[in-house]
Parts: C-alpha cells; structure tokens; sequence
C-alpha cells in the first residue's frame, strides 16, 4: 500500500513497484549457501565519509609510505577495509548520482559534470543537470524509513532552485557546496544551509580565515550530538583533498622536506581528513553509538595526481582521475560498525557505488525500487562472498569523447571511442592492467562489447558522440 505523502505517490509512483527488500534471490538464502549472512536483528544509524579525489593509495592502510593517516588505519583495524570496491564514476557528479540513485552511469540521470541543456550553475558553466523529481534518492528511501536525514560538504546534483536541490531529494537538514566548482575553493565567501545562503566574512576579498573542511566537519559533529537518540542518517561529501590545495596556516608535519607547497598542502589535507574521521569515531564511541552505527569511509573517484616518486596515490593500479583505467574508478572503501561487521578482515568482494542504496534500504528494513542496477552487499560488509557471482559492472565517460568500460568477474574492458578495439585485462593476473590480453581472448571481447551495447538506455543530456 502507497504511503501517505511518502516517496511512493504522486509523479514517483510509476518509478516504483514495491518488492521485498531482504529478498535478492532465492539462492541467497538457503542455509550455508554463498551470500547467507545473518541480517542484524536492529536497523543502525547510516554514516557515510567520502573523500574527494583521495586516492586508491593515499592511506597508510592501502600502503601510503609517507602520509600519516592513524585513524582511518585504526578503523580498518576495527573493521572491514575492501580491496575492490568502485565508484560510480571517474569523476565527481557522475560518481555520486550512481550513489544517490542506484543506477550506474548507463542509467541514471547526471552522467557527467556537464551535460547539453543543463542549467548555468553558479561559480561554473552551463550544462549542471539536476536529478529529476522522479529520481529516488538513498536520503528519501532511508527518509522512508524512519531515519532523520542530514548531508553537510559538496553537493553537485542541482543548483538552487532547481528539482536536484537536496532539500527536494529527501535530506532534512543540508549545509555545504551546491556547485561543484565552487567547492575546489576551501575559502569559499559563502556555504549554503537549506535554501539560504550563509556568509563567510572571513573570506570576504580573498581572505582565509574560515576553512569550509572545519565547518563541516562541526556540522557532522553536532548533528550527531543532537541526534543520538534516533535513527539517522549523515551523508558527509568532504571536499578534501580536491584541489585547490589549501591548507590553514599552522604546523601541519610536513614542513622542512623539500616538497613542493601543492605537496605539502596535498599531504596536510589527507591528514586533516583522517583527524577529523578519527573526531567523529571518537564521538560515536563517546556517546555509546559505536554498536549502533554503520560507518562508511570512501572517495569519490581516483587520484587527481598520482604525484609519482613522492606519493604514488593510485598505488599499484594504472591511471587516475578521468580515466577509466583502475586508478580512476577503484577507491579505498572501509567499513566499521562495532559487534557486527568483522574487525581487522580485508575483503577482495567486488562491489560498487549503485550497491549503496539497495543495502542502505535492506540495513534499514525498508523496501526499494526496480530497475537498480545495484544489489545488497550485506553478505560482503558481513566478511562473506556474495551471491550474485555473476553480475557486471558499467561506466561510461564523456569529456574525453564517449568511453566506456566493463567488469565481468576477472576480466575488466575498456574501449576509449565508439569504434575503437577494446583493451581487454585480466584483473586476477594484473590488477595494474599492463597487459592488453584482446588478441588471445576473442570471445571474451565480443562478450564484453555485448554487455557495453546493452548496458545504456540514451540520454538526450549525454549523446553518444561518434
């Protein structure tokens, strides 16, 4: 039955047929069958840390060598750190419509930072496309729920004014960057809170006295105080280490190297950003959330430098940010919730970005829509392998003309313009996809370049160039 003023009514009730959200398949749930975990008995809170432009290798837990990252490798330590999990797309506002939506970027509406037609966004260009009403959000599922809602740092999905705003996609209380470009400045003039716009002074005319990375962090900080004693949700899309690479004045560690100033900076955000990770944990163990709450730390697409010989941040994987190689779609993902995910495991379950909301909305004992392309991962953040072995993994990428790639089981595709021979890898072999193994696996390239063909419905914003 439709919900009173729920997300089930109104123009969103075509794009929704009620199915049974703790069901993915029969075979799942047959006693020890592959993927049979046992479902907490108590739905948690949700919280959910993404970086920006954080690399595959930037943490002392996925082998960074110089920056000092404590608290989020204690975290792996208290949990689940995985090994091949993806994001939605090598860049920012593809990547986190496919988390927001489920659909990955053959399906879901903002397949780019910029698409034809889209509006004029402020601090950027034209082409910002906006979710659609139609669009379902984790925030409106887990608004469903129950759960108060509530996001503070970079946006991306809708300027002001228009249907991708997040106070019209299920977020209670919002404060941060709408615009994404606006956001690659740390000492931005103003922030939004809701609908209003909220003024920086200490920026005014260049200044730099207030860090926006510092106000969201308190914002993080004083939603959870002020809501510990219910179920909530705290979606938290830090803007660090994106460039510009600003950094307050201060001691920071890494002075007197012989680094560049752009290195230093880089080094002394991912610092910050582990503190300030390691400030909430803190809290949640303060205020006895700890076994109450899913913690979620992630970036939203590769390296935007992999500062080779200094850093090397994709680590071992080829590429970076915009590239559809390795380095630029697998990120760190790590996983806490005290007393019932496994602590100190390292998973090579691979899962990604359209997972989130089909798991956010099973954890939370919610039904979801059709026509996700994500499924419930329970099974893997619970330490065990999932069910469905079977499944492909989609991108596609357009400010370098229309590329696309492919994950089916080992083997990874990538074809960079509508034409093009495709690269083939075998991931299992070499997850740094050296080797372009096409020519002795034919049939394995025309099945890749079937699941290509098949997996896009058109967009009238993201043509196909040829």
């Amino acid at each position: 039955m439709a919900r009173a003023g729920g997300i089930w009514n109104g123009p969103r009730l075509m794009k929704f047929r009620l199915r049974a959200a703790l069901f993915l398949s029969a075979l799942s749930w047959l006693p020890g069958a592959v993927g049979a975990a046992a479902r907490p008995a108590e739905a948690p809170s949700i919280i959910f840390i993404m970086a920006d432009d954080l690399g595959y290798g930037d943490l002392g837990c996925y082998g960074q060598k110089v920056i000092r990252t404590p608290r989020l490798d204690r975290m792996a330590e208290e949990g689940i750190r995985f090994t091949q999990c993806y994001a939605g797309s090598t860049v920012c506002a593809p990547s986190r419509s496919v988390l927001m939506t489920g659909k990955h970027t053959g399906h879901t509406t903002v397949r780019g930072n910029f698409g034809v037609g889209g509006v004029k966004g402020l601090g950027g260009g034209k082409g910002r496309v906006p979710l659609r009403t139609e669009d379902v959000t984790v925030a409106e599922v887990l608004k469903e729920a129950g759960y108060l809602t509530g996001m503070t740092g970079k946006w991306g999905l809708g300027e002001p004014g228009t249907t991708g705003h997040p106070k019209a996609q299920g977020f209670d209380h919002w404060f941060g960057f709408l615009n994404q470009r606006r956001a690659h400045n740390h000492y931005a003039d103003y922030l939004w809170r809701g609908r209003e716009k909220v003024a920086l002074p200490g920026n005014n005319g260049g200044g730099e006295e207030q860090y926006t990375h510092d106000l969201f962090t308190e914002f993080a900080l004083d939603f959870v105080r002020r809501n510990h004693d219910r179920k909530f949700f705290l979606y938290l899309p830090y803007c660090v280490p994106h460039s510009r690479y600003q950094f307050p004045p201060g001691n920071h560690g890494y002075k007197g190297r012989g680094w560049k100033k752009n290195e230093m900076s880089h080094a002394a955000m991912v610092s910050r950003l582990d503190r300030d990770v390691g400030r909430l944990l803190d809290l949640l163990d303060e205020l006895s959330l700890s076994e109450k709450t899913v913690v979620f730390f992630c970036s939203d697409n590769g390296a935007a430098e992999r500062w080779e010989g200094r850093f090397d941040s994709s680590g071992p994987l080829r590429g970076r940010k915009r590239d559809l190689a390795e380095g630029g779609l697998r990120v760190p993902m790590i996983v806490r919730w005290k007393g019932t995910v496994p602590v100190d495991r390292v998973s090579e379950e691979p899962w990604w970005f359209a997972d989130v909301l089909p798991t956010f909305a099973c954890l939370a004992g919610e039904q979801c829509p059709e026509g996700l392309d994500g499924i419930d991962v329970w099974s893997a953040l619970a330490g065990e392998q999932l069910a469905q072995r079977d499944r492909h993994f989609y991108w596609e990428f357009h400010e370098r003309g229309f590329q696309q790639a492919v994950r089916w089981r080992n083997w990874k595709a990538i074809r960079e313009g509508p034409g093009n021979p495709l690269r083939l890898h075998d991931l299992d072999a070499d997850p740094g996809e050296a080797s372009d193994v096409a020519d002795t696996h034919p049939d394995m390239v025309e099945k890749m370049r079937e699941l290509m063909e098949s997996s896009r419905t058109k967009s009238r914003e993201w043509p196909v160039r040829r």
